[in-house]
């Protein structure tokens, strides 16, 4: 079984409020690790001393795209946070053709080979547009193809929104997939999440689909609910460890 993590854009709103007290509960749940999404104008260095201090690991981290203005200053922050892993995205205008693919591919693979010096992996996060097929192929394949030094954080319920198998793009993709993305949901791309287990992507088959030799995460993420995220938090971790799908610390 994988460790299981939580992506922290899922509790942003209480993350404002008091970071240091999300982080306590999310160690008290049970998550073994936290991925970042901003760090609420705390320093990095406070923020790995909170993680270490409640015995949470850093994972990876959502951050800018890195260029060649910026990647000394990521790669600082990083290293603060004794992370390895930085993931980035776009929005669906850099995906509606194959051309435009190519080019996201171009500036991913650039942010990658910007980060390689420092020890430090460029992983590419989709939605349901890069699974939505350009001429038969789809825009996550074209970009993966292009871009040889980066990998995929592959959200699996976005990929069922987009192409209706989550379970096939894992699979199909399971070379690439360092890290998964594990929400679920009703599967419609304005209607609120849920917990993990309670909506309709089938989860057994989809982490069984990953190749244990690449994929070392499983990370909990909820964009928007409709009953209480931290509740929705606990519920998450208790489907997927008691139902021997992720490792936990409880």
């Amino acid at each position: 079984m994988k460790p299981i993590a939580l992506q922290l854009y899922t509790l942003r709103e209480a993350a404002q409020a008091d970071f240091a007290g999300v982080l306590q509960q999310v160690a008290e749940i049970g998550y073994v690790a936290v991925e970042f999404a901003g760090l609420h104008g705390v320093a990095p260095v406070t923020v790995k001393q909170w993680c270490d201090d409640l015995g949470l690991q850093v994972c990876s981290a959502h951050m800018a795209l890195p260029t060649a203005d910026n990647a000394a200053q990521l790669i600082d922050e990083c290293g603060a946070l004794g992370c390895t892993k930085l993931v980035s995205g776009y929005g669906p205008d850099q995906f509606k053709t194959l051309e435009l693919c190519r080019a996201t591919a171009a500036r991913f693979q650039q942010a990658a080979e910007l980060l390689q010096p420092a020890g430090i992996k460029f992983g590419m996060h989709n939605h349901y547009w890069e699974f939505e097929a350009i001429d038969g192929q789809m825009p996550e394949d074209v970009v993966l193809a292009a871009a040889p030094s980066i990998f995929a954080e592959l959200d699996v319920y976005w990929a069922e929104v987009g192409c209706g198998d989550a379970p096939g793009s894992v699979k199909r993709l399971a070379a690439r997939c360092d890290l998964l993305h594990i929400k679920d949901g009703p599967v419609e791309p304005r209607s609120p999440m849920t917990a993990v287990g309670q909506g309709k992507v089938d989860l057994p088959a989809v982490i069984a689909a990953a190749d244990p030799s690449v994929t070392e995460w499983l990370i909990v993420e909820l964009d928007a609910c409709a009953t209480d995220m931290l509740q929705a938090v606990r519920d998450s971790y208790s489907y997927l460890v008691g139902q021997g799908l992720a490792r936990g610390n409880r």
